[in-house]
């Protein structure tokens, strides 16, 4: 297949695009890199900068590469920062979809994989989540991917537009060769500080808010790796090809994790002592986000083979070891 994907300079993206060239499809990549790193982008892929934003540059794309499925992972994703600046959040992220849409229904594609959040549940009433649990986001951020979402079950309705939303919560590790890896400036995910805390030993780790209603008052998260999360895109797009049928399915490993356990847990994979401090909570952060992906397991028949969270904290030191600046190291 031919197959777009936006955002696939960035740390999933980028996983993603190396995924699908393994199993032979031809690969386009547009990234505005604001965020992404053109290091990371897989050189069998075809490479073009530029933004979702861009309709008439979309809309070129899908017709001069003859594209027939796109994968999206262009939208802005940090929870802190869309509580301070909302509009931005708007603007790339709804703005983009509207965008990405009118050029798909311009060209004719059909097929659409959105990388969509767990933040669109906001804080649940139960946990394990399902996704018939009510979205009831409590960030920028959360609402933006639940309203992308929305205007994905119009676009098929009006226009035949299928696609299927991937709601996955946290995600960790690298590639299993250590060759692409999570590297964001500024850093804000917890598995990427830790590590680079044990690299430099700055001991300026910071764990945000031990007043959660959780075991430890630590957040609790579920972590995907990033390995399995990009074969439940694969898998999700065969499935939507095959059955020309929207949907919308939970990734998760269903075990939830603290940030002090996370923390302990690479201790271990590091074989240092970490030290750190405890900060303010961050704006916009619910207490525990664990997943029920029963219905991607049974329907995509997903199955990740790199749950436990050592696994995946292992992955990523082998990468941060090798690239301890980053794609900066190149």
């Amino acid at each position: 297949m031919r197959i777009l994907v936006i955002g696939g300079a960035g740390y999933i993206g980028s996983h993603a695009v190396k995924k699908l060239l393994a199993e032979g499809n031809e690969v386009t990549v547009l990234d505005a890199l604001y965020t992404g790193h053109r290091r990371a982008v897989d050189p069998r892929a075809k490479f073009i900068q530029g933004s979702i934003l861009d309709k008439f540059l979309l809309t070129k794309i899908l017709q001069t590469e003859k594209i027939e499925a796109v994968m999206h992972f262009a939208a802005y994703s940090l929870v802190p920062e869309s509580v301070k600046k909302p509009l931005k959040y708007y603007d790339n992220n709804v703005t983009g979809m509207i965008s990405l849409l009118e050029a798909m229904q311009a060209a004719g594609v059909k097929y659409l994989i959105f990388s969509s959040s767990a933040a669109t549940y906001g804080i649940p009433q139960k946990l394990p989540i399902t996704e018939d649990t009510p979205l009831n986001p409590i960030n920028p951020y959360g609402e933006t991917k639940m309203m992308m979402e929305i205007m994905m079950r119009w676009a098929d309705k009006a226009d035949d537009i299928k696609s299927i939303a991937l709601r996955y919560f946290n995600v960790g590790g690298a590639s299993l060769d250590a060759t692409i890896g999570e590297d964001h400036h500024p850093e804000t995910h917890l598995i990427p500080n830790i590590l680079r805390s044990a690299l430099t030993h700055d001991q300026k780790f910071t764990i945000f808010g031990n007043d959660y209603n959780t075991p430890d008052g630590t957040n609790v998260r579920d972590y995907v790796h990033v390995v399995d999360l990009v074969d439940a895109h694969w898998l999700a797009l065969q499935h939507l090809i095959k059955t020309n049928k929207s949907d919308v399915f939970n990734l998760g490993s269903a075990h939830g994790f603290s940030n002090l356990e996370i923390l302990k847990a690479a201790m271990k994979a590091t074989g240092q002592e970490i030290p750190y401090t405890i900060g303010p909570r961050r704006g916009g952060d619910p207490d525990s986000l664990v997943a029920d992906s029963t219905k991607a397991r049974e329907i995509l028949g997903w199955q990740p083979q790199h749950e436990q969270v050592d696994q995946i904290i292992a992955s990523a030191w082998k990468w941060h070891q090798t690239h301890p600046e980053g794609y900066r190291d190149y």
